[in-house]
């Protein structure tokens, strides 16, 4: 009997505790009782009993909106997390033979959900600088089939921030050719100098968000969309959280969003402060290097190409051998995928220290081990 394949995301839940969990860009840095507090309050009034506000609770949606700057009267869709309201727009917006602009590296389940519609993407090469879609490059994809154009920024997993400028472009090019602009905006509140493109093209922009990233809240699953309210009918048809979204989640949202201007600012100092210590490690071990740096997110790659080992041997040898999870790149891109590791660094400083200890010696004993050419 062969032997099953190793479940890295298995071995990493069942050893949490011991795990420095680097590998999905979840955000450990949030002060804990600012959620902890308000969920407590919640469970004491047990409000887990009863079905919630479908559309979400008013206190959400106010803080949500004004969060993102649109006005109280934008459209708004409360979601079990930003992945779902991405599968419901494509669902709701595309149709069979349908093409959407998009990357290789990207966030590849939006792509899967594209071809859950019939559709396709049109995938543009990005691994390379500037390591993110450029204006012309969008316009030289165009087709009589292109419907939509996906604009993940900051870009997961490269790390690479739009500026102003060219978020301008490509939602001038939305514009001018009538396209559907999807702006997955996860990340946003670790870049400088955030740019929403429905500052440009609001008529045309869906903004994705979620508290996932910069609100800590992963694990209870809640984001949305907001869209011109003409759109949002079309997609809201394909919303299966009828009787709403969980309200903890919501209770929990609330609460790091209403805080979030007075703790977030050393959340994204303690993150660039341990991208600099990546950086660091990375410049010491001989055949790697960061194509993205400084991050305008909460991640970044490590390309490990000129060193010949496995992306996927690597993410097992930190794991098993150091409790550092990193995630492969073959997660995040079909053509690129074999030459680098994610990783994701929103941790506290003894995460970091753990990666900066074990990654040389990781990448030293695949080399040792590996088959002489």
């Amino acid at each position: 009997m062969s032997e099953a394949p190793f479940d890295a995301f298995r071995y990493a839940h069942e050893h949490r505790r011991e795990v420095a969990w680097l590998s999905q860009n979840t955000n450990h840095l949030v002060p804990p009782e600012i959620v902890r507090d308000a969920l407590a309050e919640a469970v004491e009034e047990r409000r887990y009993e009863g079905y919630p506000y479908a559309p979400g609770t008013p206190e959400l949606r106010e803080l949500v909106l004004r969060d993102l700057g649109f006005a109280a009267d934008h459209g708004l869709l409360v979601a079990a997390g930003g992945t779902e309201a991405l599968y419901m727009l494509t669902r709701a917006l595309l149709q069979a033979g349908d093409e959407v602009i998009a990357s290789d590296p990207s966030y590849l389940i939006i792509h899967r959900f594209i071809e859950l519609s019939g559709a396709r993407t049109r995938n543009l090469d990005i691994y390379q600088p500037p390591y993110r879609l450029t204006s012309e490059r969008v316009r030289e994809a165009i087709t009589p089939k292109t419907r939509m154009i996906l604009l993940i920024d900051p870009l997961n997993p490269l790390g690479s921030g739009y500026p102003q400028e060219e978020v301008r472009a490509i939602a001038e090019i939305a514009h001018d050719h009538h396209l559907l602009l999807v702006n997955d905006v996860t990340y946003r509140d670790f870049a400088d100098s955030p740019t929403l493109a429905s500052t440009f093209a609001p008529e045309e922009t869906i903004t994705v968000w979620s508290v996932s990233k910069n609100c800590g809240l992963a694990g209870l699953r809640l984001g949305g969309l907001a869209a011109p309210p003409a759109l949002l009918p079309k997609i809201a048809r394909f919303n299966t959280n009828d009787l709403g979204v969980n309200i903890l989640a919501q209770i929990a949202a609330t609460a790091a969003l209403a805080t979030k201007s007075r703790w977030f600012p050393e959340v994204r100092r303690q993150t660039r402060e341990n991208q600099g210590r990546i950086r660091d490690v990375v410049s010491r071990v001989p055949g790697t290097f960061l194509p993205v740096f400084p991050s305008q997110a909460n991640m970044f790659a490590i390309d490990l190409t000129k060193t010949e080992v496995s992306p996927e041997a690597v993410q097992k040898e930190l794991l098993l051998r150091h409790g550092v999870f990193v995630r492969a790149g073959n997660y995040l891109s079909p053509k690129f995928g074999s030459r680098f590791v994610r990783v994701s660094f929103s941790n506290p400083p003894e995460d970091i220290d753990r990666f900066v200890a074990a990654f040389p010696i990781a990448v030293d004993a695949l080399r040792a081990r590996a088959p002489a050419a």
